[in-house]
């Protein structure tokens, strides 16, 4: 037991911590894209807003839910502590030097990029799940997707932090992978393209409900706004 919880504090067990919950929320970021795609059907929100009651209403999703506030902020505390780490055992001069040579710019500045996507997750959390998970708003979830993203401000922040989150997670899905010890020499290189076609289908797919509903392409933000409450 004693072992165990030396694992977990030691780096390699932080680093373990940090692939698990990163890949658990990359698959939390599929089933959510899947949500908003229903946006899109020409209901006006009809089908969005029953699958958010039909994820409030199931005793599995709510308890699938708990893990999933865990692990992100197992996640931050993680990365947080390895970046601080990191940071502390490397010499200044050797890292400027030599990591630019050898690493992608988002690939040295992973936690910067997380805090930073952290903020923007706070602030999507006060705009949405707070008002309808806690305070109970009477306007339905749909309507007011619809109505956020009519300003210009909010859009470009959640296009500028799905852009951001695909360059993370098109690093962090290999790391992951590289730290379970599955990222061998056979499939590298699957394993990389696979991390990019995801980190692409996240950054572009979330990306297109703000510039769908602000510029109101197809008419998918008045087929809501004109429907719903």
């Amino acid at each position: 037991m004693i072992a165990s919880l030396r694992m977990f504090y030691s780096s390699v067990g932080r680093k373990l911590v940090m692939a698990m919950t990163g890949l658990f929320l990359c698959f939390f970021l599929l089933e959510h894209l899947y949500g908003n795609l229903l946006l899109y059907k020409m209901d006006g929100g009809k089908a969005f807003n029953e699958y958010g009651e039909f994820l409030v209403g199931n005793i599995i999703i709510r308890t699938v839910e708990f893990a999933l506030f865990g692990g992100i902020i197992l996640h931050i505390i993680d990365g947080l502590y390895l970046t601080y780490s990191n940071k502390k055992a490397r010499p200044v001069r050797y890292a400027v030097n030599q990591q630019s040579k050898n690493s992608t710019w988002f690939s040295r500045n992973m936690g910067l990029t997380g805090s930073v996507i952290f903020i923007f997750l706070v602030v999507h959390l006060r705009t949405f799940f707070v008002p309808h998970r806690i305070l109970g708003a009477e306007s339905s979830m749909a309507h007011d997707v619809a109505s956020a993203f009519q300003s210009g401000m909010y859009a470009s922040l959640y296009v500028a932090a799905m852009l951001l989150l695909g360059a993370h997670l098109n690093h962090g899905f290999q790391s992951a992978f590289q730290t379970l010890g599955w990222n061998n020499h056979k499939y590298a290189s699957a394993i990389k393209t696979a991390g990019t076609l995801y980190a692409l289908l996240i950054a572009l797919g979330f990306s297109s409900f703000p510039i769908f509903f602000h510029f109101d392409i197809m008419g998918v933000a008045s087929n809501i706004l004109h429907t719903t409450l």
